[in-house]
């Protein structure tokens, strides 16, 4: 999960990307990173850090130019704050290409090992960005009809970008002398948005993001999604172009970002992440009543901040009192992207406090948006009894997470996730809860689907092992585990015993 930005103004845009970025600061705490052109010149700077902390007056003003591409980064993998795997990433040939890219290409071990024996080409990092921004470069050398590039060149490149990768991505880039390219995998895994901006003087403004946030904290209006398979350009002059670059598209977005990832306030593939919520605290609610009736609870207490709307909603639906029991330090980052165990822990009470009034003497339904490691729930349901709780329930609004995801969500292997191997009960001992809640899988696509029916499938591996690109083996998760690369690779787990059940052959064929 990284934040993406993308734009094309009628007047200096380095202040547009820093703003931008800070709106979009929950999907990345690692790394930031600007670059934008001037003339036929490439500005960048990139290092660890928030925005707040990366980029200072002195850095801005080396920043020219009315157009560029942002970027925010969370660590995956063995390389936390390491400025080499900040982004954007640069080649300089053909034509000088930067690019900033959300997801995870699995099949970047085979590319890699393409870029150098056949396409002559060298990846200095061991990220799969950098792999994604070669084959682009090299499909562009390809489609190029001698020195210069075309629109249609352009588009064909794309096309061979999606030929040969696989995986998760949503990218945007700056291509030298030309624009900005903006582009999504087949399947609409990761959010990509447009919008755009009309001035006084008629001429038009565009802006590609993450999420739609964006583009609201801009003044940008959103447009649309694009579409899965589908490239952008907008030329230097803010000419808008698409075209569909892919074939056997779907629209299969991942799930997890309607839980957790997204902000509330965003509108991802026409669903408001927070209307999506409130409905999954309404049938969080019902299956509470069905297998739940006799709990006692006296009140309902979210895990901020993230399953606020859920709480709330199941708070009404169950005729219960809805209270803030924890206060959270705004100042510390995001727990669940946090890497390593004993780190996430530290933080947990570095980041929460008890509000003790609400929760003395009395029977407390705790809801939080997933439980992943445990390590998160475990010492919240210990601030829970410190504090005099006299019994303690938990409501996760996602299933079980019992596979790990190779789409660019930091989920690892199998022993790290507290629902691998253990039924509910044996969960709930283990986080030390005294009954544990969660959502049907069927459900949460049902939250989802209620906001916009023509929604038919998700990406939901976490939740059922089924990885919708078609490419994840047993063995290759296995290798992937016992090399432990997830930036190579892709995060390893078991496939799920029942299978993947999108039948893509269902689908007809003009909507594909």
């Amino acid at each position: 999960m990284c934040g993406i930005l993308g734009v094309v103004a009628a007047s200096p845009v380095n202040q547009l990307l820093y703003d931008g970025l800070l709106v979009l600061q929950h999907r990345g705490q690692d790394a930031a990173g600007i670059a934008t052109a001037k003339d036929d010149r490439f500005f960048m700077h990139k290092v660890p850090g928030l925005v707040r902390d990366v980029f200072r007056t002195r850095n801005m003003r080396t920043l020219a130019g009315n157009w560029g591409i942002g970027h925010v980064r969370y660590p995956t993998a063995g390389s936390a704050s390491n400025i080499a795997e900040a982004q954007p990433f640069y080649v300089n040939s053909p034509f000088g290409i930067l690019l900033a890219h959300n997801g995870n290409l699995t099949n970047s071990v085979a590319l890699r090992r393409e870029m150098f024996l056949s396409d002559r080409r060298h990846i200095n990092t061991t990220s799969d960005s950098e792999v994604l921004l070669n084959v682009l470069a090299h499909e562009l050398e390809d489609a190029a009809s001698g020195p210069r590039l075309d629109e249609a060149a352009i588009f064909r490149a794309v096309a061979g970008v999606h030929r040969r990768c696989r995986g998760a991505y949503a990218a945007v880039a700056m291509i030298a002398g030309y624009g900005l390219l903006a582009f999504r995998d087949p399947y609409g895994i990761r959010p990509l948005v447009i919008g755009r901006n009309e001035l006084s003087d008629g001429r038009t403004e565009w802006l590609v993001a993450s999420e739609s946030v964006a583009l609201d904290a801009l003044g940008f209006k959103l447009l649309r999604d694009l579409a899965p398979g589908e490239a952008v350009l907008i030329d230097t002059e803010g000419n808008f172009h698409s075209r569909e670059c892919a074939t056997g598209t779907v629209v299969a977005p991942c799930i997890f970002e309607y839980v957790y990832l997204a902000r509330p306030d965003s509108i991802m593939d026409g669903v408001s992440v927070y209307e999506a919520r409130l409905k999954m605290g309404e049938l969080l609610a019902e299956k509470m009543k069905r297998v739940m009736p006799h709990a006692g609870i006296d009140v309902v207490i979210p895990i901020p901040d993230s399953s606020r709307p859920s709480a709330q909603e199941m708070a009404l639906r169950l005729g219960l009192p809805y209270r803030e029991g924890f206060v959270k330090n705004r100042y510390i980052g995001r727990t669940f992207i946090m890497p390593g165990q004993s780190r996430r822990k530290k933080s947990v009470r570095q980041k929460l406090n008890t509000i003790h009034q609400e929760f003395r003497g009395k029977s407390v339904l705790l809801v939080d948006d997933s439980i992943v490691r445990g390590t998160t729930s475990k010492e919240i349901i210990n601030m829970a009894r410190e504090a005099g709780a006299a019994r303690v329930y938990i409501a996760s609004a996602a299933p079980p997470v019992r596979y790990a995801n190779v789409y660019g969500i930091d989920m690892p292997t199998r022993g790290e996730l507290i629902a691998n191997e253990r039924n509910e009960d044996e969960i709930a001992r283990e986080i030390g809860a005294d009954g544990l809640l969660y959502q049907d899988l069927d459900d949460l696509k049902a939250s989802v689907r209620a906001i916009n029916p023509a929604l038919q499938f998700f990406e939901t591996s976490c939740f059922d092992g089924c990885y919708i690109t078609g490419d994840i083996t047993a063995e290759y998760l296995s290798r992937v585990e016992n090399q432990g690369g997830y930036e190579d690779f892709g995060v390893a787990t078991e496939i799920g015993e029942g299978g993947c059940q999108l039948d893509l052959n269902l689908i007809d064929q003009e909507e594909r």
